[in-house]
């Protein structure tokens, strides 16, 4: 039983370790300001076809995790958050999957999202969707072995290309 507990501490403490930045845009906000529980209601678009928009958040309902915060269009969707941060943050802490699996950080658009799995990713665009649509399996397999040695760098400082992130509304 001791040796169980004294490998859930170490593992909890490698995963703290490995805790990086999320990407923020000029908006000082994780995913520009979106609402990312917003997404997982929202109908999802078969492959080759745009995603419906992103929820804008709210600057008066907000959560922190992992170093950023988080803007909400209602406490419900904020709260849902707070209970489970792990579930709603996009993966690759914010940069776009596809750039993840191909060994970089670039920032995620969060207009070009897709869940797979119970799990949101961001893409950076247009083009890009439709790479990281060609295999997305594998896409997710390359990007979480790319991870690890990416995931303790510096958040992407790079602006989201065609992308004029609206600030989250009052």
């Amino acid at each position: 039983m001791k040796r169980f507990v004294l490998s859930a501490v170490f593992a909890l403490a490698a995963t703290a370790a490995l805790a990086g930045p999320q990407y923020e845009d000029n908006t000082g906000f994780a995913a520009s300001g979106y609402d990312v529980v917003a997404y997982f209601s929202l109908p999802q678009s078969q492959i080759g076809s745009a995603q419906q928009s992103a929820v804008p958040g709210s600057r008066a309902i907000t959560a922190s995790y992992n170093g950023s915060t988080f803007a909400f269009s209602s406490a419900e969707n904020r709260d849902l958050f707070t209970a489970n941060p792990e579930k709603y943050a996009p993966q690759f802490d914010g940069h776009c999957a596809y750039g993840v699996a191909q060994g970089g950080k670039v920032p995620g658009n969060p207009n070009l999202w897709r869940i797979v799995d119970d799990k949101l990713y961001l893409n950076i665009t247009k083009n890009v969707v439709g790479f990281w649509e060609e295999d997305i399996p594998g896409n997710i397999s390359k990007a979480g072995n790319n991870w690890t040695s990416l995931e303790p760098a510096a958040a992407s400082t790079r602006a989201i290309p065609s992308f004029t992130s609206p600030a989250p509304s009052n």
